[in-house]
């Protein structure tokens, strides 16, 4: 008898003791769950060269540690070797357009393509042959050939850059451009809320990937490249760049993951845009473009075809314009991204 009811005791114990145990591992779920459901997930989306790798930047300046001494001399290699390569795109497109150059620069231009490296040699030959007039009128004429905008940024500084202690500053590193391969992701507290804001690259080959990320997102941001009416992707040359960021969009927003999720609009590169378009009509892209060819009926005209496109009454679209190597302009954005944010927030807690 006696052993029995130490046996009941023991039993009895050892329930107490597995009850406790699911009791802590149910609170610790919670708290998991509660975590999870705190946690700001934000995806960028957008073409090739949009600007999404530029926008997830500027958030590291901002929010983050910004960039490490060991990140930039990453970023000071691959800066330097693409003076190299800029110039060569730009000495093939001059010649393929009849582009003349300056006699006294034929035979350097020609020689120009044995250089692999930056040396003292070949920084020498970039700043002659970027001030040979030729070569900028080929660089007015990018939109016929595949050359970043930003490679002008560059080359006017290819003499500082060229220096053998070169180290980017935080404007030459968000004006690098390195295609995104594959996904990143950045983690930051802003307004005591965790974000995990997640870059997916933006090339055709790279888009199959994007549905995988897509789950629990609280809001999509899509980058548009304003300034890209006038110029064909880097993958296929009979597509506008414009157009197929319409048709991605449209794609995009009307997943049904995303359809009751809000959603900020960013037309980058707003800068280059506003000097383009005194140049380049809108009808390039939009011939059916009625309008006066200036800045705000251009720019309501685009924003328009979007609104059109992502319109819903379960989420909203905000618009904005703006250039994402200015950190000034940025801390705007994220102000609305963070309001968003924080709206959509209250609505799912029912507050609004």
């Amino acid at each position: 008898m006696g052993n029995l009811s130490r046996k009941k005791k023991k039993n009895k114990k050892e329930k107490q003791k597995e009850k406790t145990k699911n009791n802590l591992i149910d609170l610790q779920m919670d708290q998991e769950n509660e975590k999870i459901q705190k946690t700001i997930k934000i995806i960028t989306l957008g073409t090739g060269e949009s600007g999404k790798s530029t926008f997830l930047k500027q958030l590291s300046i901002l929010y983050s540690t910004g960039f490490e001494e060991s990140s930039r001399e990453l970023y000071a290699t691959t800066i330097q070797n693409n003076l190299i390569h800029y110039l060569k795109i730009l000495l093939r497109a001059a010649h393929s357009l009849g582009i003349k150059i300056q006699e006294e620069n034929t035979r350097l231009s020609r020689s120009f393509f044995a250089f692999d490296d930056l040396t003292t040699q070949s920084l020498k030959a970039i700043i002659q042959l970027w001030s040979d007039p030729g070569l900028k009128q080929a660089y007015e004429r990018r939109s016929e050939f595949q050359l970043p905008d930003m490679s002008k940024y560059f080359l006017d500084d290819a003499e500082r850059i060229g220096k053998s202690d070169y180290l980017p500053t935080d404007q030459d590193i968000l004006n690098c451009r390195i295609p995104t391969t594959g996904v990143n992701e950045l983690n930051i507290v802003v307004d005591d809320l965790p974000w995990i804001v997640v870059d997916v690259g933006g090339q055709r080959s790279e888009r199959r990937k994007w549905i995988h990320h897509f789950d629990g997102v609280t809001l999509v941001v899509y980058v548009v490249a304003l300034s890209e009416y006038d110029q064909r992707l880097f993958e296929d040359q009979t597509v506008n760049r414009m157009l197929e960021s319409l048709d991605l969009f449209a794609k995009t927003i009307n997943n049904e993951c995303f359809e009751n999720k809000n959603c900020v609009v960013l037309f980058n590169k707003d800068d280059i845009f506003r000097k383009k378009i005194k140049e380049v009509p809108l009808k390039k892209c939009f011939p059916n473009f009625t309008g006066e060819n200036d800045y705000q009926s251009t720019c309501k005209f685009i924003q328009e075809k979007f609104d059109k496109i992502g319109r819903n009454k379960k989420r909203v679209i905000f618009y904005h314009f703006t250039c994402a190597t200015d950190t000034e302009s940025m801390r705007a954005v994220f102000d609305i991204v963070s309001t968003t944010i924080l709206q959509n927030q209250l609505n799912v807690g029912g507050y609004l």
